[in-house]
C-alpha cells in the first residue's frame, strides 16, 4: 500500500483540487492512502475528515510581516512544525507529499527535502505564493493552474475540478438547474457570486441594481454569501441566497455570471464555458487579476476593478452585454476554449510520476537526506510559455472571496 501526504488548506480553494487529486488517486489505486497536513483553524478541519481522510495537524503560523514578538518567535515554532511533519511522514511511510499552498505546505515542503521524500506542487494562482516558489526549486514535478504562471519546473495542468463540475453537462442539466433554485424556464438567468464568504462591495451593487437587471428581462440569482446582511427579495425574478451547496446546477441553470476572479470560480467557469464578468479583490498581490488574464485574453469574460464596479457601470456597461445575446454566446465560446476538465488527471499522474522515483522506504525511516529530492525523476518539462498544455478544451467550487 503506497502512502501520500497531501499538505495545505485554509481556503476551499486550496482544499478542493486538494481532494479532487485525492479522489482521482484513490480512484486509481485503491489500495492508496491519502493523509493530509492541515491546520485546526482551517476549512479543512471540516472538509478533509467529511470526505472519509484522516487529517493530521500542525499550528496554523502565517508567516510574519513585520519586526514584532510573534516575528521573534516564528523560527523556532516554524521548526517545530517541520519536526512534527518529518515525524508524520517516517511514522505513516510516506511515499510523496503533495503541496498546494496554504499554512501547511511551507513545513511539509521542508520535511520532504529533509526526509527524501520526493515533491509535488500544485499551483492555483497565477501569481504564485513564497511556499511554492521554495519547493519548485526542491521539485521537478510542479504543475500550474494557469498559462501566464512563472515558475520554475512549471506544466500547466489546469485545476484539478470536483466530479460534479468536471462532469458537468449544461445544456442536459438545465431544466434540475432550474427547478432546483425556482427559476423561470422562459427568462435567461444571471448567476452573482462572490465565494462562500460574499463580495461586500459585489453584493452591495447588484442588490441595489436588481430592478433594473430584471426589468431588463434576466432573472438574478445571488450567492451573497454567508457572512452578508443581505436577506431575501419581494421582487419577482430576484433570488438571493446565503450560500449555494449545487454550484454545479448553479451553473446549468445560469445564462451569465457577475463574480470575483479567484482561481477555483475561474477554472470552472472557463471548464463549463460560462462568459462572465470578473472583479477582482482589491486586497492582497493582485493575484485575481492575473487568474483573469487568460480567458479575459480569449475574449470570454469583462475584467472590472472592484472600485469601479458601480450601478453606472451595471447600467451602462452590464445591461449593454446581457441585451446582446450574440455576444454573449460568442463569449460562452470563447471562455471554453481556455478551459481544463482533466486538471485532476493531469495532477494525479504527477503524483504518480514522483512515486515512481520515490527513495526505499526503509532508508528515509532511518533519516538519510537525499541530496536531490527527485534524483531518478525525468527532466523538467519545458515552461508553460513555450509548450502549452494539449488538454482538450472545456470544466470547481470558489470560496475564497471576500
Amino acid at each position: 500500500m503506497s502512502t501520500y501526504l497531501f499538505a495545505g488548506g485554509g481556503t476551499a480553494g486550496h482544499v478542493n483540487p486538494l481532494l479532487a487529486v485525492a479522489d482521482r488517486l484513490t480512484e486509481r489505486d485503491p489500495e492508496a492512502r491519502v493523509l493530509v497536513l492541515g491546520t485546526a483553524e482551517g476549512l479543512e478541519s471540516r472538509l478533509v475528515p467529511m470526505r472519509g481522510y484522516e487529517l493530521l495537524t500542525i499550528p496554523r503560523l502565517p508567516f510574519p510581516r513585520r519586526l514584532d514578538a510573534r516575528a521573534l518567535r516564528f523560527p523556532g515554532r516554524f521548526a517545530a512544525a517541520v519536526r512534527r511533519t518529518e515525524r508524520f511522514i517516517r511514522e505513516h511511510d510516506v511515499e510523496v507529499v503533495l503541496g498546494v499552498g496554504g499554512y501547511a505546505a511551507a513545513p511539509a515542503y521542508i520535511a520532504a527535502k529533509r526526509t527524501g521524500t520526493p515533491i509535488v506542487v500544485h499551483e492555483q494562482n497565477a501569481k504564485p505564493g513564497l511556499a511554492n516558489r521554495l519547493a519548485a526549486f526542491l521539485t521537478r514535478h510542479v504543475g500550474l493552474t494557469f498559462s501566464n504562471t512563472r515558475l520554475r519546473h512549471g506544466r500547466v495542468v489546469g485545476m484539478p475540478l470536483r466530479r460534479e463540475i468536471e462532469t458537468l453537462d449544461r445544456r442536459a442539466a438545465r431544466a434540475e438547474g432550474l427547478a432546483e433554485f425556482g427559476l423561470d424556464p422562459d427568462r435567461p438567468v444571471l448567476l452573482v457570486t462572490g465565494g462562500s464568504s460574499g463580495a461586500r462591495s459585489i453584493n452591495a451593487t447588484v442588490n441595489r441594481s436588481a430592478t433594473a437587471i430584471v426589468d431588463a428581462g434576466w432573472q438574478v440569482l445571488h450567492v451573497v454569501g454567508g457572512k452578508s446582511d443581505i436577506g431575501p427579495s419581494d421582487l419577482d425574478g430576484y433570488h438571493v441566497l446565503p450560500y449555494c451547496d449545487r454550484m454545479d446546477l448553479a451553473y446549468a441553470a445560469s445564462d451569465f455570471v457577475v463574480s470575483r476572479s479567484g482561481a477555483g470560480m475561474v477554472c470552472e467557469l472557463t471548464a463549463v464555458g460560462l462568459p462572465s464578468v470578473l472583479v477582482p479583490y482589491p486586497v492582497g498581490n493582485g493575484e485575481q487579476r492575473h487568474n483573469a488574464a487568460d480567458v479575459v485574453g480569449a475574449g470570454g469574460a469583462v475584467l472590472v476593478d472592484d472600485a469601479a464596479f458601480t450601478e453606472d457601470w451595471v447600467s451602462f456597461q452590464l445591461l449593454g452585454i446581457l441585451r446582446d445575446r450574440a455576444r454573449i454566446a460568442d463569449m460562452a465560446v470563447r471562455a471554453g476554449s481556455v478551459g481544463h476538465r482533466d486538471g485532476a488527471d493531469r495532477m494525479t499522474a504527477l503524483v504518480q510520476d514522483a512515486a515512481v522515483g520515490a527513495t526505499p522506504r526503509a532508508r528515509r525511516g532511518s533519516g538519510e537526506t537525499r541530496t536531490a529530492t527527485d534524483a531518478t525523476s525525468p527532466s523538467p518539462s519545458p515552461s508553460p510559455s513555450t509548450s502549452p498544455s494539449p488538454s482538450p478544451s472545456a470544466g470547481t467550487s470558489t470560496t475564497e472571496e471576500r
